[in-house]
């Protein structure tokens, strides 16, 4: 199949869906995967109004039985995978950004953080690693933050120092070890692994105090899931920039 076909988790809203709809503009064939069922099929509804071709897959990601159906359903029908956007991502963290919540994190906030925005993510990237084998030109794109930098939350100068909720920080930074393992291990491959930083983006999660449209914050996934050749691999990218790691 000349055709690329990318599955996108968490794709029935924000920067999700709207990282369907741009690369679905491009000709990439889209597998919108949501856990809720009706929200994902009214969004693909919507992506075929705009002549997108879109197909909903009900995926929670912290459901290893569905993982394992999402693999059957894309070897079965495709028999490859060229794009995987680990998107999907939560902060179960409430309150001000501006705060530094590690003394008092509880054991539950970081195990549930931790288990849908690393553990889970390195469980359907593994697991769906064998269909990405065989696309010609394989990318993988894992949805970080900013937060995640370690260089930059050591940093007193820099514009995140003030910011440090735990779970969700943390879950960014051992996801971006991620990439950086992954890429290094399929060296000589075809595959692409990278890290994106979307931006604060105007989401639920983001706000409406974020500076940046939703538009804009699909940019990077979509940029870095249709890398050629010669693109960088096992980096961490906002907008076509290197961020420190």
């Amino acid at each position: 199949m000349a055709k690329k076909i990318a599955l996108i988790t968490g794709a029935n809203k924000g920067i999700g869906f709207e990282t369907a709809r741009q690369l679905g503009k491009q000709g990439v064939s889209i597998i919108a995967a949501s856990r809720n069922k009706e929200r994902g099929i009214a969004a693909v509804e919507k992506l075929q109004a705009e002549g997108i071709d879109a197909e909903f897959l009900q995926l929670d990601v912290d459901n290893d039985a569905e993982i394992q159906f999402a693999f059957e359903f894309i070897q079965n029908k495709y028999g490859k995978l060229d794009i995987l956007i680990n998107n999907a991502g939560i902060q179960v963290e409430h309150g001000d950004w501006g705060v530094n919540n590690t003394p008092t994190i509880s054991e539950k906030a970081l195990r549930d953080t931790f288990d849908t925005n690393f553990f889970q993510v390195v469980k359907l990237t593994n697991t769906l690693l064998p269909l990405i084998r065989k696309s010609a030109a394989g990318r993988i794109v894992n949805l970080s933050s900013i937060l995640g930098s370690l260089t930059l939350h050591s940093d007193p100068s820099s514009p995140i120092y003030n910011s440090k909720l735990f779970a969700y920080d943390t879950s960014k930074t051992a996801l971006n070890s991620y990439t950086i393992h992954l890429a290094a291990a399929l060296q000589g491959t075809p595959i692409k692994v990278n890290s994106a930083h979307p931006g604060w983006v105007k989401t639920d999660l983001g706000s409406d105090a974020a500076p940046m449209e939703v538009e804009d914050g699909a940019k990077t996934s979509v940029a870095l899931a249709l890398l050629d050749a010669d693109g960088p691999t096992g980096k961490y990218i906002h907008l076509g920039q290197e961020l420190p790691w």
